[in-house]
Order: C-alpha cells, then sequence, then structure tokens
C-alpha cells in the first residue's frame, strides 16, 4: 500500500488532486489508517487513476468521467469518446468563428473603421406583385433552403420571375433562433396560392431607411450598429413595420466575399 504522498509520485498526480477525487467520490482510498487518518493507495488503483486523467485531458466533466468509467468494459466508451469528439470539433469551430471575428477587429481597428459607417438614404419603396415562401427557420443563415425550394417551385410550374428578389422578416425584435421570414421573388403572374407559396402585393413603403453593405454577411452586425447611432442622430424618424434584405452581389453570382453587395431596408415613420 501507498501512502498518498507515495502515490502521487508515482502517479505524477497531485496530493491536492488526489484529495479532491477521493472527497466527490471519483477515487477512494483502498484503505485508511484508522489509527493515523492516512489514506492509502493500492497499486490496483494506479490504472484506476490513469483513466481518470485522460478522460479529464480529453475534456470530460466529473459525472461524465464517473459514468464513462462505469463503461469502461463494455464497449460503451468508445460511443461516449465519439461523442466526446463531435463535442471537441463543434468547440473548434465555434473558437475559429471568434478568431475570424477578433481578425476581422483587428483590420478595423488598424482601418480605423471599427465602426462600419454605413450611407443611410431614404426612398420610397411601391408595392410589388411578387411569390413568396414564408417559413420559420432555426436562424438568419437559414434561408438558403427556402430561395432553393422557391426557385425549384416556379421552374416546376414556369413561372417566370424578376432577379430583384429580397427577404422580409416578420418578427419584431432580433431572434436568435426561430426566425420567421418570407422570401419574396417579383413576378408578373398571378395564379392561385397553395402549398405554402403565395402570389401576394407586398405594401408600398413610403419612408425606407437603404444601407448598402459592401462584403462578407458578419458585417451585417456591424451596419445595424451604425444605423441605430444613425437614428439616433436623426431623432425625428422611429422605425416601423418589417425590415427587408436584398443581396445584390452574393455566393451565387460573385465568387470573392469581399466584393459581396446586401442592402439593407428598415422601415421608418416620423415621431
Amino acid at each position: 500500500m501507498f501512502r498518498i504522498g507515495e502515490f502521487s509520485k508515482l502517479t505524477q498526480v497531485s496530493v491536492r488532486m488526489l484529495r479532491y477525487y477521493d472527497e466527490i467520490g471519483l477515487l477512494k482510498p483502498a484503505e485508511t489508517d484508522r489509527f493515523t487518518g492516512y489514506r492509502l493507495y493500492s497499486a490496483d488503483q494506479v490504472e484506476a487513476l490513469s483513466r481518470i486523467v485522460f478522460l479529464r485531458d480529453l475534456g470530460f466533466q466529473v459525472s461524465e468521467i464517473t459514468d464513462a468509467l462505469r463503461h469502461w468494459e463494455d464497449g460503451e466508451i468508445e460511443r461516449r469518446l465519439e461523442r466526446k469528439r463531435l463535442e471537441l470539433e463543434r468547440t473548434i469551430a465555434q473558437e475559429q468563428e471568434r478568431l475570424a471575428k477578433i481578425r476581422l477587429a483587428k483590420q478595423d481597428l488598424r482601418q480605423d473603421r471599427m465602426s462600419i459607417h454605413c450611407a443611410v438614404s431614404i426612398k420610397a419603396v411601391p408595392a410589388c406583385r411578387v411569390l413568396s415562401l414564408r417559413r420559420v427557420v432555426p436562424d438568419y443563415y437559414a434561408e438558403g433552403p427556402l430561395w432553393a425550394e422557391l426557385s425549384e417551385f416556379a421552374k416546376r410550374s414556369g413561372i417566370s420571375l424578376s432577379g430583384e428578389t429580397f427577404t422580409i422578416y416578420h418578427d419584431d425584435d432580433f431572434r436568435e433562433a426561430d426566425v420567421d421570414m418570407e422570401v419574396c421573388a417579383p413576378t408578373n403572374e398571378q395564379r392561385e396560392s397553395g402549398g405554402g407559396f403565395v402570389f401576394r402585393v407586398t405594401e408600398p413603403v413610403p419612408q425606407m431607411a437603404s444601407m448598402m453593405v459592401r462584403g462578407p454577411f458578419d458585417r451585417l452586425a456591424g451596419a445595424y450598429r451604425s444605423f441605430a447611432a444613425w437614428l439616433q442622430e436623426h431623432g425625428q424618424f422611429q422605425m416601423t413595420g418589417h425590415s427587408r434584405q436584398t443581396v445584390h452581389r452574393g455566393p451565387w453570382n460573385e465568387p470573392d466575399p469581399e466584393a459581396f453587395l446586401t442592402e439593407i431596408q428598415i422601415p421608418l415613420e416620423r415621431r
């Protein structure tokens, strides 16, 4: 039997961690000296501790380690490792996205444009006859499948569509999930609506704030922040109705993300 200090040296795990594992029930000493109270460990526990350290270094939480150790011999451990691998890949993707944002922020700072200054113009947008498809989708980046579905329906039905398509966002606030959006393609045709596909005329907007945003879609958030500053400076206006978005140049007609051109439209009214 080994006292805790000896066991610590043999396993290269600190006494503090061994005491912690004892307290939470992850690795109890094989015995406790009833006279001195010393924790005593056996050679058989070296392998058990190695498994604990192995799982800990892979990012397993204490509860996950306890559960994994119970299933170490029955093959379940392989499935748990696979789940952890997928979890780590998602985490890596999220961290890479954060790194990309940091690189963009540093670039903006160097170019003295941390705030994306988008020129805001006000224009009247007339009513428009469209073929539309409205759905609640997972997030703001999930409109691609809607456009594919709308295009396939139009092609199958022999409907001619204009290239000046746009998206209407029907939620009254920003949504992290479950976004109510409607993709709209102008058309001269009027047919019976059905199957979620609607022929309708959009409402005219007499005062629409318009901003042209050049570059990747991740710059849109900065454009909205710039619009907030513009709106504060022009207190005679307030937002009303549903915002729209038109991608004039995107992945389907422009290979360089820096050359993308997105128009953000936000209805206004005078206070």
